[in-house]
């Protein structure tokens, strides 16, 4: 009996073993040929039984990531690093993601920074991380730059990638069109998508969506329209599916590619598809420069990055096409670079899950300059990026209104388009100036014979010029919030020198310097600390002892009174209005006389100083009794003064 048990647990494991190993190399199959709804119940199902391994988990997790349910993918990434066994840096990068997904950005970043540390410099996605590890702060401050809706077309389904054309909104639809024999994507077990116009009203609202057109629908995907501004000429993307006829790659995928149709003034005809597809790549989701010269595209063809890359191709007179061209690391990344879309004003938004993101792919927009540079990669921030998908943004250059997809939980469908104003533009490159003059301190006189030298934080020098002949200076094209000092030289003045702060926004920091003469005239009744800029004497509150920051000051009065041996000076000491009138009197008198002891000590002749302390009596601004003020304003107040009383 025990043997027979025994045979019956070998033979009943090796039965569920070699069941579980036929439903793995099953829902392989289906993986690898993009059948990804299929293949996550088989791997469930088998990690259900307790099965794990590194495969499992990566494939699991890896299915429900490429169908853009992070929060999902983010639970098998978790058990995957819960084996704790060495996995390919990639996986790290792919939690990280999911994490983003739940918003725990704290853990995200940990993840973040041990796929920096595994990749090291080799990875783009490593470098930007490296260089911006305060990127969400930063996208934080770029935030709230626009207002989104629910377009109110959406359907229950897939609705994204979204173009206008004629006053009509032309986008890509999975919506049950009524037939019950719909073919499914079993990629996601939706219908395939389709291109839907709805017309646009005056108020902003849509129409009820209808099929664009049955010659260029097909039975299999169709998306992302791109329309020329003759308005006969549409470029868009659809499985590798023509004139009846579909191809596969090499391992029987169908895969995407670019084509081109033409309206004949009734409907659109000549569907062609264009010539840098191929059977063995994804050519997808086209956009038009505002010229109508270049075409921008993604792909995974030759010479692509990571996952999917932006390209670029030049629309030729005749028709044809240039060589396509990837815009470079500056754009794209290891991971996915997709959905181009080229603003009137030149602006390229794009969507990245390798740029530095809150989540899923996040909008991102360059400036494309005439001389073919990029400018710095920017984050759109929120609400239009979120923990989720969000992509094919498209925005109108005059009215500032447009629309973007996202599979955002609040969303009705799989998909959702969403419309957009945008209430302050993008700042790509912020630069500022720091301009200004210098003047004589005492006669306010402008200076028309100086230099002035621009110094950074670790005090190199920047950038030196003269004034101009009106005593203004002016250094262009400097960093946003940074700190700079100005220091500013004449012949018969003393150096001068002022930290100064750029603003955080493009535009202009006024900066103008006061400088004393080297050599001056003195008279009877000139205060010291005036006349040769000398700092006032402060004492701490209620305290009458010298300060050691005082002294140095105090120290630079007695060396006058050492070169000038005839002069003679009455210190003046002053209180705030804090405690009693009374309490004040005795204190600034205490202030005067330690202030004169200080000097005696220190070489100056007894009856050449006289002192008397004034109180609160001659207050130098608002904060008398009773008035609410800062401590730098009291400090104001208490204050020494040294009037010379003769020479």
């Amino acid at each position: 009996m025990k043997i027979k048990y025994i045979l019956f647990t070998c033979l009943f494991s090796f039965l569920s073993l070699s069941a579980q190993k036929a439903k793995l190399e099953s829902a392989d199959n289906k993986y690898n040929s993009l059948a990804y709804i299929d293949a996550i119940k088989i791997y469930q199902k088998v990690a259900e039984k307790g099965y794990e391994s590194i495969e499992l988990f990566q494939k699991l997790g890896n299915s429900y990531y490429f169908n853009a349910e992070l929060k999902e993918a983010g639970k098998w990434y978790e058990r995957l690093f819960n084996l704790k066994q060495e996995v390919d840096p990639e996986y790290y990068y792919r939690y990280a993601q999911c994490l983003k997904a739940v918003e725990d950005y704290e853990k995200a970043n940990e993840y973040l920074k041990k796929f920096t540390q595994k990749t090291s410099s080799n990875d783009n996605r490593s470098k930007l991380y490296s260089e911006n590890v305060n990127y969400l702060s930063d996208i934080k401050k770029i935030s709230s730059r626009y207002t989104i809706e629910n377009a109110g077309i959406n359907s229950k389904y897939s609705d994204y990638g979204a173009a206008i054309y004629n006053e009509q909104l032309v986008f890509a639809s999975a919506r049950d069109t009524g037939s019950v024999s719909n073919i499914k994507s079993k990629w996601t077990n939706q219908s395939f998508t389709n291109l839907y116009s709805s017309k646009m009203n005056a108020d902003g609202s849509l129409d009820t969506p209808k099929p664009l057109s049955k010659k260029v629908n097909s039975k299999f995907n169709e998306s992302t329209p791109v329309f020329a501004k003759d308005g006969k000429t549409m470029y868009f993307t659809r499985n590798n599916f023509n004139k009846g006829k579909k191809r596969t790659d090499s391992e029987k995928t169908i895969l995407l590619k670019l084509y081109k149709a033409t309206f004949d003034g009734e409907k659109w005809t000549d569907v062609v598809e264009l010539p840098f597809n191929s059977d063995e790549y994804s050519v997808a989701h086209p956009a038009l420069s505002p010229d109508n010269k270049t075409l921008y595209f993604a792909s995974n063809m030759s010479g692509t990055i990571g996952q999917s890359d932006i390209f670029k191709v030049s629309i030729n007179d005749d028709g044809s096409y240039g060589k396509p061209e990837n815009l470079g690391l500056k754009v794209n990344t290891e991971a996915r670079e997709t959905f181009p879309f080229v603003s009137g004003d030149n602006v390229l938004y794009f969507a990245s899950d390798g740029q530095l993101g809150l989540g899923g792919l996040d909008v991102f927009a360059v400036k494309l300059y005439e001389d073919g540079s990029i400018s710095k990669v920017v984050n759109l921030g929120s609400p239009i990026n979120g923990p989720y998908d969000d992509f094919a943004f498209l925005i109108d250059s005059n009215s500032k209104l447009g629309f973007f997809s996202s599979n955002r939980d609040e969303g009705k469908g799989y998909d959702d388009i969403y419309t957009l104003k945008e209430l302050e533009p993008i700042e790509f490159e912020c630069k500022q100036v720091i301009a200004g003059f210098i003047t004589d301190s005492e006669s306010g006189d402008i200076i028309k014979k100086a230099n002035i030298t621009l110094l950074d934080s670790e005090m190199n020098t920047v950038s030196e010029m003269p004034v101009d002949e009106e005593g203004k200076y002016r250094f262009e094209n400097l960093e946003c919030n940074k700190v700079y000092y100005v220091r500013g030289t004449s012949p018969e003045y003393e150096t001068e020198e002022k930290l100064v702060t750029t603003d955080k926004k493009t535009g202009e920091t006024q900066t103008s310097l006061q400088v004393n003469k080297k050599v001056r005239t003195i008279r009877v009744g000139d205060d010291l600390a005036k006349v040769f800029g000398i700092k006032i004497i402060y004492f701490d509150l209620d305290k009458a002892n010298i300060r050691k920051d005082a002294a140095v000051d105090l120290a630079k009065i007695v060396e006058v009174m050492q070169q000038n041996p005839s002069m003679k000076i009455d210190i003046r000491s002053h209180t705030d209005s804090r405690q009693t009138n009374m309490y004040n009197e005795k204190l600034s008198e205490k202030r005067a006389q330690s202030t004169k002891m200080w000097m005696i000590n220190n070489g100056i002749d007894a009856n050449r100083l006289t002192a008397k302390g004034f109180g609160e009596s001659k207050l130098i601004n608002k904060c008398a009794d009773g008035v609410e003020c800062s401590e730098e304003e009291h400090q104001a107040n208490r204050r020494s003064e040294f009037i010379i009383i003769e020479m």
